[in-house]
């Protein structure tokens, strides 16, 4: 068959199944693209410390270990759901096929400003944290200058096929995890047995004073993880890659942050690790890296943490792009937002306003005199974190709800883990919203006042939804239309299993 290629300019709004980038992520692209959200070189040197320092101290490996159990759970779970929906639309789409079209809406809101302030917040971090090192080294550049240069080279990528994007992911994290794994093995290499304590799995430490903050810091580090629905389209088998790049992605980093965490108690003294958290803070693992891997290692740390905070942005970006474009493709963003670059198979317009929502956000509080980090990163990142841990509960929940469409799973995969992973996952949006001001580091009234965004936008959504149930039923009918498809398609294959379309 001969396909006669449109004009190089042109766009639409599906990628063509010709086109140069259809399907071609696979798995390994898509743990990637997951890992590098949840940036876990930036996890250990901005989180570990302060859960060390103000929550359960030695037993903050065995939070990140219960985190991953708990996340490992609500993976079961979505993993039903990827396969129903055909892998994409993220939470938009696994809300809408378990709880219906309003709270999918909702959650789609909700999606879109949490993955827009958490980029925008990682845009700040980039540039502080950028500016400190290379002033470190003798070049004092301003935090913006870092920022904007950072910002471009991910405007840049994120326009271009997703499979680019990918692979420089895949260096970016090879070094970030290359380089925890060398404390990791200096640490056993030194100590031995001894710096894997057993104290910080006791009962009486893992369940001390301040297990809820390490619990909240804990969770809140695999913020990312999730993103694998998103990426269905650009899949090469997305029922069977989504559900496994989730399963790798949260071992995958739950091991890394419980292990390095543990190394980390081992290198310091289970009797000593709090104190020296709480006066060495930010500079605890850079300190590590220089004791156990010479100068050249907490210099490359430093290094690895600018490239990690780098590769969380750009995946982040990613997937407040894909946000975008499905909920463009069913009208309640502007249409022109679902288009495809027909050479790239990216959402490129989606990212263009993506990329220029960030600039002006970093503008406004550059020209506003604030600082970068203090301001910046923790009112942005706090939101964005909250509005995705949220929305994890909500996927988790609409697992149970497919019951009430007649899908028979097993007692485990239906049931069991998906209510444990709602849970934990409830039980960490309660912790995040009472700890809010420590979550962020600041007791300002309106970042106090944050929180309160996330339900706003929900009660926004499913308004916007039932009023368009009642003023325009067509266009309400079409809402997640292609995903309730899918999952219709998945099931009709199966008699002994019912579905009927979401309400």
């Amino acid at each position: 068959m001969t396909v006669t290629r449109p004009p190089a300019g042109s766009v639409s709004t599906a990628a063509p199944a010709g086109s140069p980038s259809s399907g071609r992520l696979t798995t390994s692209h898509i743990v990637f693209l997951i890992v590098a959200a949840a940036a876990p070189l930036s996890a250990m040197v901005g989180t570990v410390p302060l859960a060390f320092a103000i929550g359960n101290g030695a037993g903050v490996p065995a939070a990140f270990a219960f985190a991953g159990v708990t996340l490992l759970c609500f993976s079961v779970g979505y993993a039903v759901s990827a396969r129903r929906t055909g892998g994409s639309g993220g939470f938009y789409a696994s809300i809408a096929d378990g709880l219906g079209r309003p709270p999918a809406v909702g959650g789609g809101f909700i999606a879109l400003v949490a993955y827009n302030c958490a980029t925008v917040g990682l845009v700040g971090a980039l540039g502080y944290f950028t500016q400190l090192v290379l002033a470190d080294h003798g070049l004092d550049l301003p935090w913006q200058l870092c920022a904007a240069v950072g910002l471009a080279a991910v405007a840049v990528l994120g326009y271009r096929d997703i499979a680019v994007s990918a692979r420089v992911l895949a260096v970016l994290m090879i070094g970030e995890i290359g380089v925890l794994a060398a404390l990791d093995v200096a640490v056993l290499g030194r100590h031995g047995a001894s710096a894997l304590p057993a104290a910080s799995f006791s009962p009486h430490v893992a369940g001390g004073p301040g297990i809820g903050v390490s619990l909240m810091f804990a969770f809140v580090s695999f913020i990312g993880f999730e993103s694998a629905a998103l990426y269905g389209k650009e899949a090469r088998d997305p029922r069977r890659s989504v559900p496994r790049a989730t399963y790798l992605a949260v071992l995958l980093i739950a091991g890394f942050y419980a292990l390095t965490s543990w190394t980390a108690v081992g290198a310091i003294g289970a009797d000593q690790v709090r104190q020296v958290a709480t006066d060495q803070m930010g500079e605890l693992f850079f300190t590590l890296g220089s004791d156990y891997l010479g100068p050249a290692g907490g210099t490359l740390l430093q290094v690895m943490l600018c490239t990690s905070l780098f590769a969380a942005t750009l995946a982040l970006h990613s997937a407040a792009n894909r946000y975008a474009q499905v909920l463009a493709a069913d009208g309640l963003l502007p249409a022109g937002l679902a288009a495809v670059h027909r050479r790239h198979a990216s959402p490129h317009r989606a990212s263009v306003v993506q990329s220029v929502v960030s600039a002006v956000a970093v503008t406004g509080f550059a020209l506003a005199g604030l600082d970068p980090y203090a301001d910046l990163t923790t009112s942005m990142l706090g939101l964005g974190t909250l509005g995705i841990v949220v929305l994890q509960a909500l996927a988790a929940l609409s697992v149970l709800g497919l019951a009430r469409k007649g899908l028979r799973l097993g007692w485990w995969q239906g049931a069991v883990a998906p209510l444990l992973g709602f849970l934990g996952l409830a039980a960490t949006v309660w912790l995040v919203v009472g700890n809010f001001e420590l979550l962020t580091g600041t007791r300002n009234g309106l970042v106090a006042a944050l929180p309160w965004v996330i339900p706003a936008v929900g009660v926004l959504g499913l308004g916007h939804a039932r009023w368009l149930r009642s003023a325009r039923p067509a266009r309400y009918g079409r809402l997640a239309r292609s995903h309730v498809a899918e999952a219709a398609v998945t099931e009709s294959v199966r008699p002994a299993k019912v579905a009927v379309p979401v309400s």
